[in-house]
């Protein structure tokens, strides 16, 4: 199976070391949206899409990317990121983190079938005064949750169970 993860990390490398644990777990290696083939990446049998989360949504520059993505009918992707606070914190419609991102990858004909978020150091505005918040995130056990989150999908995509993949 072929795969692909994207990511925007831009402050403290959170969302990259999950993006390459991911990735590793795949059998490939993290992209930053300014180095895609998009023809391979349209190859592609499971793509992640992921950055860390500004104001409610993913970094500007992966929704731009996805714009300017082609139409693909029936492609599967996943979503994840790395916040301050846990995506949905409040289960209200504007506290959906992968909203955004979600809607425009519906909209370029992907299928998305999984999404991944965990804590990631946040420094931005009061938190900077104290040090940050999420100190420590993610953490090993968020890196292991994100590599068999990543597993899972796989599996599902491509039909193998844990047996026949040697687990």
């Amino acid at each position: 199976m072929k795969t692909a993860v994207v990511c925007v990390s831009v402050h403290h490398g959170n969302t990259w070391r999950v993006a390459s644990a991911m990735a590793g777990s795949l059998g490939t290696e993290p992209l930053e949206p300014r180095n895609v083939d998009i023809d391979s990446l349209l190859t592609s049998d499971l793509t992640g899409f992921g950055s860390g989360i500004y104001f409610g949504r993913h970094h500007r520059s992966l929704l731009a990317f996805v714009d300017r993505l082609p139409f693909v009918a029936g492609k599967k992707a996943f979503i994840f990121s790395t916040s301050g606070a846990r995506n949905g914190i409040v289960q209200l419609p504007w506290c959906d983190y992968n909203r955004a991102l979600s809607r425009k990858l519906h909209q370029k004909g992907f299928e998305t079938i999984g999404e991944f978020s965990c804590r990631g150091l946040d420094t931005s505005g009061p938190w900077r005064l104290l040090g940050g918040f999420s100190r420590g995130r993610p953490s090993a056990k968020d890196l292991q949750s994100a590599k068999d989150f990543a597993i899972g999908l796989a599996r599902a995509c491509s039909g193998t169970t844990a047996t026949e993949a040697g687990t």
